[in-house]
């Protein structure tokens, strides 16, 4: 099978890696911004060949891989109205995703079958990019009813053969459920790191930083421009937890006031009992 991976960074890397550990893929042609990294993944063999465009990239490729920012997307999918290939992405927000393939493929978007893997690393690039990254960790696929069913599961059997277990859902389900508890943690990492580097005694207080702000703030490393493509196209969704979350923030608020110690720690139980079980499911 030859893959084209258009944006060769973290995400796109690691699938092409995967599926050559996999024995999967003879050939990986791979297309982006930034030549160096390209080069450097060339080095790595995760990618066989460059390809000097998108459309370059998918003319002889049984399937494409689209993983770069979805803020780019619009401007990569009619790139690919002409290919011939198996389509999908890795893309964190699927309503504008799929939006932006109806507009550019038309009557030929049963081609691309969307999909998102719920893994990552706060470090980005083809130098980050791994063979073991989708290894017991969640891909989520939201097909389309154009979506010949043996499209999907073309789809599906390539992120299991990643090592990745796959699930369905509905776009607009996908980006609700994504919203609480993968956009909105960046969202709130990014804010923290960003107010304490804005104060005036920030070098004393980044130098007592320990394992907790440190564990807390990990994502806020995650690569920016991506963080604020996914932020744009689901905001109404983001706005909407943001909007739970300072609810809860206030309560804490006004326990703190009425020191009512009580009832801060039995908020605390629940939270930690939750999060335990949370771990303890998905071992």
């Amino acid at each position: 099978m030859r893959l084209a991976v258009i944006g060769v960074g973290l995400i796109g890397g690691s699938f092409a890696l995967a599926l050559k550990q996999a024995g999967k893929v003879s050939h990986v042609v791979g297309v982006g911004r930034n030549r160096a990294n390209l080069e450097l993944a060339r080095e790595r063999g995760i990618i066989d060949s460059i390809a000097p465009d998108a459309a370059m990239a998918a003319h002889e490729a049984d399937v494409v891989l689209v993983a770069a920012p979805v803020g780019q997307f619009p401007a990569i999918f009619p790139a690919l109205k002409d290919c011939q290939a198996l389509i999908t992405d890795a893309g964190s927000t699927k309503r504008d995703v799929v939006a932006a393939a109806r507009a550019a493929l038309g009557g030929k978007i049963g081609q691309f079958v969307p999909a998102h893997p719920v893994a990552g690393a706060e470090k980005s690039g083809a130098a980050a990019a791994s063979a073991d990254l989708f290894k017991a960790r969640r891909v989520v696929l939201t097909p389309l009813k154009e979506n010949p069913a043996a499209s999907v599961a073309k789809v599906r059997s390539l992120w299991e053969a990643c090592g990745a277990r796959v699930t369905q859902l509905a776009p607009d389900e996908h980006d609700a459920v994504l919203a609480a508890v993968s956009h909105l943690p960046h969202l709130l990492a990014y804010a923290l790191v960003h107010d304490i580097a804005g104060r005036g005694n920030a070098e004393q207080l980044f130098s007592y930083a320990a394992g907790g702000f440190r564990d807390f703030t990990r994502i806020a490393s995650s690569h920016p421009e991506m963080w604020r493509d996914i932020c744009m196209a689901n905001r109404d969704q983001l706005l909407a937890e943001l909007t739970r979350y300072s609810a809860q923030l206030g309560l804490v608020e006004k326990l703190l006031q009425a020191a009512d110690a009580s009832a801060l720690e039995k908020l605390f139980k629940q939270a930690r009992d939750a999060r335990d079980r949370w771990l303890k499911s998905s071992s």
